[in-house]
């Protein structure tokens, strides 16, 4: 990260990666397909699946996944918020980078529906559960880039419940449309 810092993204090489870690070009692979990967890869999302899971089972799933998402950022934003505005700036400013956090997000998803999975039954269910996750997951990044946008000037665990509760009154606000009654 720092190498990306200093140089960017583009002009540091996976050679310069290597060297600066102590490890091989060929070991860098083993542990990174990509450049991309090893910019983008943390250990926050199976996290965040693992603090779902533990959420009580009765608790409504947008509930567990913004619990999940501000205990894990409690247990790191004060040590780690600067590498992560670092690392948010960089991979918005990286065309690169952003195109790979789509692919990173579907990944991101499916782990926030197998940790939630045990809620829902039947095909409407799983439905309901896949839109609730894509839900929280947009506002989540949403809320991120902002954070990212505006240099850190708001605290990001702020900014994220913020985004929760805009989504909490869309979802309260709306009631569900039966497409069968029309």
């Amino acid at each position: 990260m720092r190498l990306f810092l200093e140089k960017g993204f583009d002009a540091t090489t996976v050679e310069e990666i290597a060297a600066a870690t102590g490890v091989s070009h060929m070991t860098f692979f083993r542990y990174f397909p990509t450049k991309e990967d090893a910019a983008l890869e943390d250990d926050y999302d199976p996290m965040i699946a693992d603090l779902i899971a533990k959420r009580p089972a009765d608790e409504p799933a947008i509930d567990k996944i913004r619990h999940a998402l501000t205990h894990g950022l409690n247990q790191l934003y004060d040590s780690e918020r600067d590498v992560l505005l670092s690392r948010m700036q960089l991979v918005y400013q990286t065309p690169a980078l952003r195109a790979g956090t789509g692919q990173r997000r579907d990944a991101d998803q499916q782990l926030l529906i197998e940790a939630l999975a045990p809620t829902a039954s039947g095909s409407r269910g799983k439905l309901h559960l896949r839109v609730l996750v894509a839900a929280a997951l947009a506002a989540t990044t949403e809320a991120i880039r902002y954070w990212a946008e505006s240099n850190g000037a708001d605290d990001l665990r702020h900014l994220i419940n913020e985004a929760f509760d805009a989504l909490r009154a869309e979802l309260t606000q709306s009631a569900p449309v039966d497409e069968a009654a029309d």
